[in-house]
């Protein structure tokens, strides 16, 4: 406690904050605060075992007991300690905070508190604040039809699901933003502490703004312990555990307390002291940095370091083995209550040691002492509406117009050469302009590699550490946020979205598989969210991929992989979508939408590389609301008319879905259209990836009927895919036609090599595509002439390797080739 002493004495004589000592004589007493943790104890307690007789009306008997034994009371007494003297702390100053729960199961815990919070059952009339309410509290637990054991959607106040660690520091900095006043208090479990992304959260205060952002306050809790092995920073000396901290930009307060017996009282006291130091060393920083402190040096800001015994209160010993205080008590230290006479008798006499009856009324009911450590109204944790921890976005996105910004592409000038993210950067810094205060571009050190660099003459990257002469548009209030951490920028966009405002990530399409989780984590809790009533609705999360599998042929194999699109369908239909834009037009549409959506994770990827441009602005917003359709200017198909496509069927149809692969498309069709004219080539473009469903498995599935029309029920489907080809068997296997869709996509064959070679490599060149077509329409190889085209264009991709692997580029004819309208080819 040395620490949080020194600590002390450095700001006790500070004007701007009262001493914890003077502040103390008005405050909550320690007794209550006490009480709270008691009651907060003994409804985890009950979570976990009990399904009837919750206050102990009678003894205990086995049929009282829960048949299947599930939660984890080892973590859940320190989540109970920081809970009941943050609230001290809020009933003092009126200082507005969110509590976000890092270790994974501590769902008993924070479910507890906020039923004592009041909002629980505000939110759940059913589990009312009495003891029926109580029996329903402690049934429902990890229970058929009840909630999950971790902290979830279901969870008042909760931004962090529990069910995956490393999380909540990153969602604690990502609330933080642009919430001015606002303490975000996080605890981070000594085993979560040891995952790679927890481990990158440390620096999150790099991008805080002490004057325009909230403050976090990490609370570790060393309980020494994961499931079955000591914990890494619990074990190292604690001058070490100090200098780690320093390190990360820390002053850590140290408070311990719980061992051999120690009476709690003690530990309340030096926990107390350590939360006003906290709590004013964080006022003073807004003080000093509202006064032009900090210009050349970040804070440093304080954070708790808590050790206790794991299970803290329960069982000490259980058959012989200690368990307070080891691993033994992660979970359910009693494990065979219903079967052994004793273990019950133990459960019930550790129910009582809290003395529920001081804690509980008569009737289940809190006790009216209980209130003077409970915040009013929003200020409680489990419903801080200044934080929308209740999900609800704060204010809509004011979304600019892009015609202005829209490539013109007449329609006998189609294939102007375009670079589509540079195009949407341009329109992306509008968006920021016009949204000042809640949208954040998060992105791993590639806003400006994926050409979105527009949106530094709006904005800088937020930087709070050392500023350098040399650095490029870097600030105190930036709107760009960068780390070279996937999972950070993910974690902070997550925390920003589901506290109300809005935001963006972008990554190079290969790395973002480094978030797989994180992404399936995000669309569960989208998922779960959906299912609670009082869950506001928030803004989508929406990746841009960029950097992709088609022009990654200069980093080589390492960076080529387009699976993370496989991920995302096998998600629920309600919350995933997948977008592939052609072109830079359709892009900017496919965003515009992208952002206008609600409880959604969108998927969009797009080229940064100079791209044919295929679609006016016009005919780009009917293509994305369409989700597909026929491009017949480029295809060879007299007659054909969306009203009456089924009265046309084409020799092939050749379909397309990313962008290099529908300019792979397009010169294909225009190859079969200069050699075999009468050949009737459709060409279809896939931008919502959605659209080829079955309707029954996804709101974005396009009917039967339509489907047919564009695809035919009979006529071969070549279709050029940006991904790997499973994916569209998968998405389309319901479909009529399905056993005449032949796919072409990446394969799982790269290098270092040139942008065609790449191609060739996964036999989604133009040339194999329309070999496909020579192969695969019905009698066509065999007619005359066929033959020889085909020996041509196996010559020409031949030549074109042999010529990039001698001269190191793709020859004239592949770099120089452009589109040829239908008259024109003819």
């Amino acid at each position: 406690m040395a620490q949080a002493g020194e600590q002390h004495q450095q700001h006790q004589h500070d004007p701007r904050v009262a001493s914890s000592e003077r502040r103390r004589e008005a405050s909550v007493p320690l007794e209550i605060v006490d009480a709270w943790w008691r009651a907060a104890n003994y409804l985890s307690v009950g979570q976990i075992y009990l399904m009837a007789n919750p206050l102990l009306a009678r003894p205990l008997e086995p049929a009282d007991i829960k048949p299947r034994l599930l939660g984890h009371w080892g973590t859940s007494p320190g989540l109970n300690l920081v809970y009941a003297h943050l609230n001290r702390a809020i009933v003092e100053r009126g200082t507005p905070t969110i509590y976000v729960c890092g270790p994974g199961h501590g769902g008993p815990a924070m479910v507890a508190n906020t039923w004592l919070d009041g909002t629980y059952s505000e939110l759940f009339p059913a589990v009312s604040a009495d003891v029926e309410g109580m029996g329903r509290l402690f049934r429902q637990f990890s229970f058929p039809g009840g909630i999950p054991s971790h902290a979830a959607p279901e969870t008042p106040g909760s931004i962090n699901e529990g069910g995956e660690l490393g999380y909540s520091l990153m969602h604690a900095y990502g609330a933080a933003l642009d919430n001015p006043g606002l303490v975000v208090a996080c605890v981070i479990g000594d085993g979560e502490a040891e995952t790679g992304p927890l481990a990158a959260s440390w620096r999150g205060h790099s991008f805080l703004n002490p004057v325009t952002d909230g403050a976090v306050l990490p609370i570790l809790h060393l309980n020494g312990y994961k499931i079955a092995n000591p914990t890494l920073l619990a074990r190292i000396p604690e001058a070490e555990l100090v200098d780690f901290f320093r390190g990360n930009g820390y002053e850590p307060l140290l408070v311990a307390g719980g061992f051999d017996g120690e009476d709690p009282m003690a530990v309340h006291g030096r926990m107390a002291d350590a939360i006003d130091v906290a709590y004013e060393r964080i006022a003073a920083i807004r003080v000093d940095a509202a006064a032009g402190a900090f210009a050349d040096v970040a804070p440093r800001w304080p954070a708790i370091v808590l050790r206790t015994p794991k299970g803290w209160t329960g069982p000490g010993v259980v058959d012989g083995v200690q368990v307070e205080g080891t691993f033994h008590a992660h979970q359910v230290p009693l494990a065979g209550v219903r079967e052994n006479p004793e273990h019950l008798a133990m459960l019930e006499a550790w129910l009582r040691s809290y003395r529920p009856e001081e804690l509980f009324d008569g009737e289940g009911r809190p006790v009216a002492e209980l209130a003077a450590a409970r915040p009013d109204g929003a200020l409680r944790m489990s419903a801080n509406e200044s934080a929308h921890v209740n999900g609800g976005i704060a204010a809509p996105l004011e979304l600019p117009a892009i015609e202005p910004l829209a490539i013109e592409v007449a329609p006998g000038k189609r294939g102007t050469t375009g670079e589509a993210t540079r195009v949407f950067g341009s329109w992306l810094a509008e968006v920021m302009r016009r949204n000042p205060d809640d949208f954040r571009l998060f992105g791993p050190d590639e806003v400006a590699s994926n050409r979105l660099g527009a949106v530094f003459e709006v904005t800088d990257r937020v930087w709070a550490e050392a500023l350098h002469p040399l650095d490029d548009h870097l600030g105190r209030s930036g709107r760009v946020v960068e780390a070279l951490s996937e999972h950070l920028m993910q974690g902070l966009l997550e925390g920003y979205l589901l506290t109300g405002r809005h935001g963006l990530i972008t990554s190079y399409e290969a790395f973002i598989h480094i978030v797989d989780s994180m992404f399936n984590q995000h669309a569960k809790w989208l998922e779960s969210a959906k299912q609670v009533p009082w869950r506001g609705d928030v803004a989508s999360l929406t990746y841009l991929l960029s950097s992709h599998v088609w022009r990654q042929d200069h980093n080589g194999f390492s960076h080529q992989d387009p699976g993370f699109l496989n991920v995302v369908v096998n998600k629920q239909a309600e919350i995933v979508r997948v977008y592939l834009p052609p072109d830079a037009n359709t892009l900017l549409e496919v965003m515009r939408h992208a952002f206008d959506t609600q409880n959604r994770v969108n998927v969009v990827v797009a080229g940064k590389q100079p791209q044919p441009q295929w679609l006016s602005h016009t005919e780009a917003r009917a293509h994305v609301e369409a989700g597909l359709g026929v491009w017949e200017w480029a295809g060879n198909e007299p007659g054909f008319e969306r009203a009456d496509a089924a009265a046309s069927v084409p020799d092939v149809v050749i379909a397309c879905a990313g962008d290099v692969p529908t300019t792979e498309a397009i010169a294909a069709a225009q190859l079969l259209r200069g050699r075999l004219p009468e050949l009737r080539v459709r060409l279809v473009n896939v931008v919502d990836l959605m659209r080829l469903q079955d309707p029954s498995h996804h709101p974005h599935g396009l009917p039967d009927r339509a489907f047919d029309a564009i695809f035919t029920r009979s006529a071969p489907v070549i279709f050029a895919f940006h991904g790997y080809p499973p994916l569209i068997h998968q998405l389309a296997y319901r479909r009529t036609n399905h056993t005449n869709l032949h796919v072409r996509g990446f394969i799982e064959r790269g290098t270092t090599t040139t942008p065609f070679d790449m191609l060739h490599l996964n036999d989604l060149d133009r040339y194999r595509l329309a070999l496909d077509v020579l192969h695969r329409v019905p009698g066509l190889h065999s007619r005359p002439g066929v033959a020889e085209i085909a020996d041509e264009w196996h010559a020409a991709r031949n030549a074109a390797r042999e010529h990039a692997y001698e001269y190191g580029a793709d020859p004239e004819w592949i770099t120089g080739w452009r589109f040829a309208p239908r008259a024109a080819a003819e």
